[in-house]
């Protein structure tokens, strides 16, 4: 028997009704001979509630229990969905993820899956059962519940996706799709057919919130193909696969702003071999995740090093740069808050020229300051004052032709 892993977020189990609409594609799909596993995220804005919660008791909670209370979420939203099945004729039956052995390490809030446990859920599939998974939590190896961060239920989809040898993961959303960018803000924006992993991995690092890119890099490392689809039409989504010929003849599939970000500088560090392994091992220590990074060197013995990180991350970046700051004889640090950055990603520029060239003339015609800009193999991001990225989004999408098709600009 085939197996599908489909995964609903929260605004898809929001209230009793959209729990039926989702149940219903279940059992569409359970009679068309596959074997169903279904992942669930809390409901709604629960979990925003469930932090409300405990901030208002303790303004710093321990983690630990943090992810107690937030895995309760997940818990609720698979236990309404078993008993939706069972009133519509079907045999179903919820589980979290200590119940399916989804082991993690033990780095409450931001848990990776280590590995996870087939067998119960094969158990029950082979008795007829379709098993509902609550996404987002795992354990350790001491029985501790954990959670797996943001976009976990995601990563839960797609990593059940590659132990079971699925068919495919479907992610049901409130959207249709992939888009070429954020149809909120470029109304032009058109949704893609099929987008390779490392065009989404991109779009996703840097601020598409369709998918995130923990689930993304397992899809990858897996093999899993993964369909992202609304759970309000029966419409097909896109697809995110492996890259195709064809998708070299498009220059830039999408653009992203990615908001809530911070950029921290150290300004004249000691020009020495190690200085930047000590910063950054000062960061790894404090769980922060930096992105872009950027050292140049300002003369023989000194040398400015920038990075950004995302907002939440922000006091415990400060307070491990104020400890390492003297020993790397750091002039002064400086701290922006009011940040985003602008990306345009396509495979296609591994071919092609002029690409960021078109980009940093779309943003000048724009009038849009450019702070700085990183690169990767098919990416060019740049940060821009907060308050002008919706318009740097605009210009980038107009020139590289967003709203329109695939096939229309290759």
């Amino acid at each position: 028997m085939e197996i599908v892993v489909q995964k609903f977020g929260g605004t898809s189990v929001a209230d009793a009704e959209k729990i039926r609409r989702a149940a219903k594609r279940v059992i569409e799909t359970a009679e068309r001979g596959f074997g169903v596993v279904v992942v669930a995220s809390a409901r709604g804005k629960q979990t925003d509630q469930l932090v409300a919660d405990a901030l208002e008791l303790n303004p710093n909670p321990p983690k630990r229990e943090m992810d107690q209370l937030l895995s309760t979420g997940e818990q609720q939203s698979v236990s309404l969905f078993a008993m939706a099945l069972d009133a519509m004729g079907h045999e179903a039956i919820s589980l979290t993820g200590g119940q399916i052995r989804m082991v993690t390490d033990s780095v409450h809030t931001k848990a990776r899956i280590k590995s996870i446990g087939a067998e119960r859920i094969h158990e029950h599939l082979a008795q007829g059962k379709i098993v509902i998974v609550a996404g987002f939590q795992g354990i350790d190896e001491n029985e501790n519940i954990t959670t797996l961060g943001r976009g976990g239920s995601d990563t839960t989809a797609v990593a059940l996706a590659a132990t079971l040898g699925a068919r495919c993961c479907e992610i049901y959303t409130d959207v249709n799709g992939i888009y070429s960018a954020d149809p909120r803000v470029f109304k032009g924006a058109v949704k893609l057919d099929q987008i390779c992993y490392d065009e989404m991995l991109e779009l996703a690092s840097f601020g598409a919130s369709v998918m995130h890119p923990r689930a993304i890099e397992c899809g990858k490392k897996y093999d899993v193909e993964i369909h992202v689809r609304s759970s309000g039409e029966d419409t097909e989504g896109t697809i995110i696969t492996h890259e195709v010929p064809q998708m070299e003849g498009v220059v830039v599939s999408g653009a992203t702003i990615q908001r809530d970000l911070a950029k921290i500088g150290l300004v004249g560090v000691d020009n020495s071999p190690g200085n930047a392994a000590r910063i950054f091992a000062h960061l790894a220590k404090a769980k922060v995740v930096v992105n872009d990074i950027i050292q140049t060197e300002i003369s023989a013995d000194k040398a400015n090093l920038s990075f950004m990180i995302e907002i939440s991350d922000l006091a415990a970046a400060k307070e491990a740069v104020d400890q390492i700051k003297g020993e790397v004889n750091c002039d002064s640090v400086f701290v922006r808050d009011d940040i985003a950055e602008v990306s345009v990603v396509g495979v296609g520029m591994r071919s092609h020229y002029g690409v960021a060239e078109k980009m940093f003339n779309a943003l000048a015609e724009a009038r849009v300051n450019i702070d700085s800009i990183t690169t990767s193999e098919i990416r060019i991001s740049c940060a821009v004052d907060e308050d002008e990225a919706e318009k740097a989004l605009e210009a980038v999408c107009v020139v590289f032709e967003l709203d329109k098709s695939a096939v229309q600009r290759s």
